[in-house]
Formats: C-alpha cells, sequence, structure tokens
C-alpha cells in the first residue's frame, strides 16, 4: 500500500500510501469513534468531527491554547524530556516530541504556524503516513493534519483534537 519517495533534492523520507487507507469504514474513515476521555480537555464532538468525518478542514487556528495542552504538555516534558501524542481513535502512538529542537522550539513553532507542528523526526512512521496531496493520516485511516513544507523541510500541521489520545495500555485498563 505505501511506498518511499523523495521530496526534491531533499534525503529525508517521506512515505505516501494510496487513498484507500483514507475510505469510508464502520466510523467514517476509521473503524471506531474517538476515545470517551481525551487528554487536554479537547472536545470530543470535535475530535471525532475531525478525525472521522473530514478530509480538509482543521480545528479553529490556535484552538490547542484554548485547551488544558500547554500546562500539561510542559509538564509532562519536564518529568520525561519529551511529549507523547496517541491516535485520538486507536491510542497509537503518532508523534514524540522535542527531537532534534528545545521544547521551547517546538512551542514557538506551533505558536507561529496555529497548530501544533511536527518535523520529520517527530513522526513515528509506523503509525502515520502523508498522502500526496499533503494530508496527514494515520494507518487507522484517522485524519490528522497537513504537512505544509517550509524552508526547513516537512512541517506537519496536526489538529490537536486528532492527537490527544490516551495510550492504548491506558485505554485498556480503563475498561
Amino acid at each position: 500500500l505505501s511506498h518511499h519517495g523523495m521530496i526534491g533534492s531533499s534525503t529525508l523520507l517521506f512515505k505516501y500510501i494510496c487513498r484507500s487507507i483514507m475510505s469510508q469504514k464502520a466510523h467514517g474513515t476509521s473503524d471506531t469513534p474517538v476515545q470517551e476521555a481525551l487528554r487536554w480537555d479537547v472536545d470530543q464532538s470535535v475530535a471525532d468531527k475531525i478525525c472521522n468525518f473530514n478530509r480538509h478542514y482543521a480545528e479553529y487556528r490556535g484552538y490547542w491554547t484554548s485547551t488544558k495542552f500547554v500546562e500539561e504538555a510542559t509538564a509532562e516534558y519536564k518529568a520525561n524530556d519529551e511529549v507523547k501524542f496517541y491516535d485520538s481513535n486507536t491510542g497509537k502512538l503518532l508523534f514524540v516530541a522535542p527531537k532534534g529542537r528545545t521544547f521551547k522550539e517546538f512551542m514557538t513553532e506551533s505558536v507561529t504556524h496555529g497548530w501544533p507542528s511536527f518535523r520529520d523526526e517527530e513522526v513515528v512512521w509506523d503509525s502515520v503516513r502523508c498522502l500526496s496531496n499533503g494530508e496527514a493520516v494515520s494507518v487507522d485511516g484517522t485524519h490528522l493534519g497537513h504537512n505544509l513544507p517550509d524552508a526547513s523541510g516537512s512541517r506537519y500541521c496536526i489538529n490537536l483534537v486528532s492527537v490527544a489520545g490516551r495510550p492504548t495500555d491506558e485505554v485498556e485498563d480503563s475498561k
């Protein structure tokens, strides 16, 4: 289903997939709705709409700053030197930040662009793909956002509601 390609003269790996990963399934483009208790107090109904019934639209610019994300992610970073982002449907790990930059640089770039913004080294490629039109998706059909490259390379502008899931083991423990 997927193949690897190069963007221009870039040596960074960029993954494309067939659009079939985003075909209609049991719940929009996913087999399941979003988790019931999403992180950072994100809006569950907005998350379900953006993750599963959407291919082009995003949460509003700066939405992530109106949630508990800044406070809780800062605490997670201080405790672990990284912040992990999980699929809001499946709980699979999708992004780990910061990598190759500081937490302050990650946050500053995210504020500048209006959405959490990830770089190639922060993507968990086992679980994330990018369509040829730039749409970033999970391998399970969750719409994540878009790749909007800049002078520094690929920049994945991601909806916080799409990566506010709880880790799979945490979801299983709560059942």
